[in-house]
Parts: C-alpha cells; sequence; structure tokens
C-alpha cells in the first residue's frame, strides 16, 4: 500500500528574524493538509519583521505547492514584512516565478441594472470602441499600402505560389456558391420586377430592370458579400491561428515581414479575382432572369438579348466592374486585420473572425454608397 508523502511547515525565531521551513513534499497530494498552516501564519508578519522562508529541506515541489508557498510569501509581504527566500534550487524558483508571473486578479465587472443609463452607456461605449476600430483599422491599410508599394517596385518579392494559391480559393473554388446565389438572385428580381409592372401593363420593361440593376448593383454586391463570408472569415480564421500558435512573431524573429508574406498574397489575389467573379456573376444572373422570362413570360431569348443591348449600355456594366476592386480590397483588409488582431485562445479566433465578416460587409456597403453618390455627380 502506497504511503501518503509528508510535508510541513516549521516555524523558528532566529536572530530577530522569523523563519519559516517547507518540509518534506509540497505537491498537489499535500496542499489541502497545508493549508490550514498557511492560513495561521499569512497574518503574523507586522510592522518591519524580517520573515525568512528557506527552501533547503523540501523533498519535491509541484505547481500547487509552488502556489502555497508563494501565496504565504505574498500575504506576509501585504501584511508588512520583509520577505527574504532561501536555499531555492533553480527548479524550485523557477516554478515561484511561473506562479507569480500567473497571479492576474480576476477583473469581473458587476452585473449592472438595465435602464436608461445602461442604454446610453452601452451607446457611448459602442462610439469610442469604434473609432478606435476605425482608426486602427485605417493604419493598417496605409502599411499595407506602402509595404504594397515596396513590392510593386520590385516584382521579385511577390510570392507567386501563396498568390497563384489564393486565387484559386477565392475564384475558382467560389464559382459554385456565387453562382447559385448569382442565378437565383437573377430569378427573383425577374419575378418581383413582373408582379409590379404587370400591373401597368408594361411586363416587357422586366429585362431593362434586369440589365441595369444586376450590372450596376446586385451582382457585385452579391458577390461582395459572399466573398466577405467566405474568404474575409478565413482570411481572419487563418491568421488568427497563426498569430495564436506564434507563427507570426517566430516569422518576425527570422526578419520575415508578415504584411509582405501574408497580407499582400492574399490582398493581390482578391483584387484580381473580384472583377472576374463579378463578371461570372453578372451572366449568370442574367441567365436566370432571362430564363425566367422565357418559361414564365413567354419571351424568347432573342427577344429578351434584344431588348437587354436596348436598356444598357457599356457605362452599366463598367460601374460594376469599377467597385469590384475596391470591395476586394475593403474585404482583404478587414479580415486581414482582425487575424493580425487575434490574442487570447479559441474563443478569440471566433470573435475576431465574426469582427472580420461584419466589418467587411459594413465597409462594402458604406463604399458602394459612395460610388453611388460619385457616379450620379459624374453622370456615370
Amino acid at each position: 500500500m502506497e504511503t501518503k508523502a509528508q510535508a510541513a511547515l516549521e516555524v523558528e525565531e532566529k536572530d530577530g528574524s522569523r523563519v519559516l521551513r517547507p518540509v518534506g513534499a509540497w505537491t498537489v497530494a499535500t496542499a489541502g493538509d497545508l493549508f490550514s498552516d498557511i492560513q495561521s501564519q499569512s497574518g503574523k508578519a507586522g510592522g518591519k519583521d524580517t520573515v525568512v522562508i528557506d527552501c533547503g529541506d523540501l523533498e519535491s515541489l509541484d505547481t500547487a505547492g509552488a502556489w502555497l508557498i508563494y501565496r504565504l510569501g505574498r500575504d506576509l509581504e501585504a501584511a508588512g514584512g520583509s520577505l527574504d527566500f532561501q536555499n531555492t534550487t533553480t527548479d524550485q524558483q523557477a516554478l515561484l516565478d511561473e506562479v507569480a508571473a500567473n497571479d492576474a486578479p480576476c477583473t469581473i465587472e458587476p452585473p449592472r441594472q438595465a435602464g436608461h443609463r445602461t442604454i446610453v452607456e452601452d451607446i457611448g461605449r459602442g462610439t469610442v470602441e469604434l473609432y478606435h476600430s476605425m482608426r486602427s483599422l485605417t493604419g493598417f491599410l496605409g502599411l499595407v499600402t506602402v509595404t504594397l508599394g515596396h513590392v510593386l517596385r520590385k516584382p521579385s518579392r511577390i510570392r507567386w505560389t501563396p498568390l497563384v494559391f489564393h486565387m484559386e480559393a477565392i475564384g475558382v473554388k467560389a464559382m459554385p456558391i456565387v453562382g447559385l446565389m448569382a442565378f437565383l438572385i437573377g430569378i427573383v428580381i425577374a419575378q418581383q420586377g413582373e408582379f409590379q409592372l404587370s400591373q401597368f401593363g408594361a411586363s416587357l420593361f422586366v429585362v431593362n430592370l434586369l440589365g441595369i440593376s444586376i450590372l450596376r448593383e446586385i451582382a457585385i454586391l452579391i458577390t461582395a458579400i459572399m466573398v466577405a463570408g467566405r474568404t474575409g472569415s478565413a482570411f481572419a480564421a487563418e491568421l488568427g491561428t497563426m498569430m495564436l500558435n506564434e507563427e507570426v512573431d517566430a516569422m518576425r524573429t527570422f526578419g520575415i515581414d508578415p504584411i509582405e508574406s501574408l497580407v499582400i498574397p492574399r490582398l493581390l489575389a482578391i483584387v484580381i479575382m473580384m472583377p472576374l467573379l463579378t463578371f461570372y456573376a453578372d451572366v449568370i444572373a442574367l441567365v436566370g432572369g432571362g430564363m425566367f422570362c422565357w418559361f414564365a413570360l413567354d419571351i424568347p431569348p432573342a427577344i429578351f438579348l434584344d431588348r437587354l443591348n436596348d436598356s444598357i449600355d457599356l457605362n452599366n456594366f463598367m460601374v460594376g466592374m469599377i467597385k469590384a476592386p475596391f470591395f476586394g480590397l475593403m474585404i482583404a483588409i478587414a479580415g486581414c486585420y482582425e487575424g493580425l488582431q487575434t490574442k487570447g485562445g479559441a474563443e478569440a479566433v471566433g470573435r475576431q473572425t465574426t469582427r472580420a465578416v461584419v466589418e467587411s460587409i459594413f465597409l462594402v456597403i458604406v463604399l458602394d454608397a459612395a460610388f453611388a453618390i460619385f457616379f450620379s455627380a459624374i453622370g456615370m
């Protein structure tokens, strides 16, 4: 039968100071028995008494025992005593330092009463957080722009393999879901347009509605939102995991710029693929709307294409294509920024990924509104 290890705390008065001597095995198995001895000694130091903790007779020490010794010393110092550790081995000192480094107070906010004041506080706190977030995001955009300028001046620094890999992941692998969404959106717009316009005997103008709305707004917005949810979240999760695994810190240690090696390939890939995905969504959405017009409204493809050609011009097509790379830029910046801000544990990856998607869609909508005002002002 295995006997339980013995442990004790001996106390000795020596040369005007009090010596506390942990004896035996201070481990998790003996921590419960030692707790009462620790409690009895914790409050006995007063004034400028000198207290010595002599670890020379310790047979073994684990984290639980180190925590008890550290807590004893901490409480004695808090009571006004002068503390001195003696005869600690290297391993023992390492354990004591480790528990001391992790003695962080738990800051839990008290529950707040719901009311008008709480609502105002939440609005104010959210506004301040939004200001700091947008300020940091703008700074990150500037850093990426400067790094991109250095890379484009020396194309040999572009990491072509990651660039092609991300182009495939962002563009080619996104074609099924983007195509499906665009096809269904085309059908929905045609159906809703016909339902409203038929009241005025103008069902044929559904083709005009399809061409202008899809080419100028709908296709690019649907594509950007799908890419934000699919690719922006992936950027944040990938870089967030690398931050938690300290891979980004290791890259900096080796002199590798994370912006140049991790952010720039992703940014270039999404900027290149967004116009291609937008063109693809334009075509598929018009095909979906055209099929609805053919089967539901008896508008043959030849008449549909002829009417479509009369109702749209190059400007309608270019509006959506001009927006595409800028929307891709915002999605990449938001995703990479939030990923590189990840700190903590696995929960932080999910939180930053959610923030990346929300920020991406918000920036896309704001930028779309700005483009609408700009194109209206120049008559495009």
